[in-house]
């Protein structure tokens, strides 16, 4: 698994842009920056730090996929850490066996640092190779979309 890292700089305070990547005080905000990883993009569950979250999409038959975690850590405005340890396929959780394999125990960290008038969001996040260039091309897109509706 490699550990890849993304950062941005916006124009708003930590508190606003924590809550806008989020989807805290609107879930659309959270859905617009991550439509660019998919269309479809989602949670269902909680933030509540040891809350599960699932990271969902749906297909075109309206089957639901994507990714079961836990939120480790969560500072408001300063850090959050999600634990990735299962799939969602067709609607069912899938905790174990060969397909969470390599996806087990990935962590996804967000910083939100006070820098100027704005704020340095820095992302890191583990994944498996074959997704490393996916991610190198839409992270960023997804921080400058998070930007954008930040400000």
């Amino acid at each position: 698994m490699k550990k890849l890292s993304y950062n941005v700089e916006i124009n708003a305070s930590p508190e606003k842009v924590y809550d806008t990547m989020l989807g805290l005080s609107d879930k659309k905000t959270y859905e617009a920056w991550t439509a660019l990883f998919e269309p479809t993009s989602t949670f269902e569950g909680t933030w509540d730090e040891g809350g599960k979250i699932i990271f969902t999409s749906s297909a075109e038959s309206g089957e639901k996929s994507g990714m079961v975690a836990r939120v480790e850590k969560n500072d408001p405005a300063k850090f959050v850490s999600i634990l990735h340890y299962g799939m969602l396929e067709k609607g069912e959780e899938i905790t174990e066996g060969p397909k969470v394999e390599g996806w087990s125990n990935a962590h996804e960290n967000y910083w939100f640092e006070p820098a100027g008038n704005g704020t340095k969001v820095k992302v890191e996040v583990d994944t498996k190779d074959e997704y490393v260039s996916f991610f190198d091309e839409v992270w960023p897109k997804a921080l400058d979309k998070l930007k954008e509706i930040s400000e």
